[in-house]
């Protein structure tokens, strides 16, 4: 036996009548955060909170990033200055 109803609805009526929620502001939020990243740049704080998410779950990642930071930072002549010299 085959059953077929069509439904004439909007995205919004669809959603409502299927009982999801309405995401509107969490979409707003998001496409508001997005704007600001392209018009100003992420900030280091946003740079640092990526790489520790994405590096979850893998053991000695972080401490790698680090030490690869760290020698980008003294090969560029940002790092710290050996003691004594």
């Amino acid at each position: 036996m085959k059953f077929e109803v069509e439904i004439e609805a909007t995205p919004v009526e669809a959603r409502q009548f299927l009982g999801l929620p309405d995401l509107t502001p969490l979409h707003d939020l998001w496409i508001a955060r997005m704007q600001e990243l392209m018009e100003n740049g992420a900030t280091r704080e946003d740079l640092e909170r990526m790489m520790k998410s994405w590096s979850l779950g893998i053991p000695g990642l972080t401490e790698n990033i680090e030490r690869w930071q760290q020698l980008f930072r003294s090969a560029a002549g940002l790092g710290t200055k050996p003691e004594g010299k």
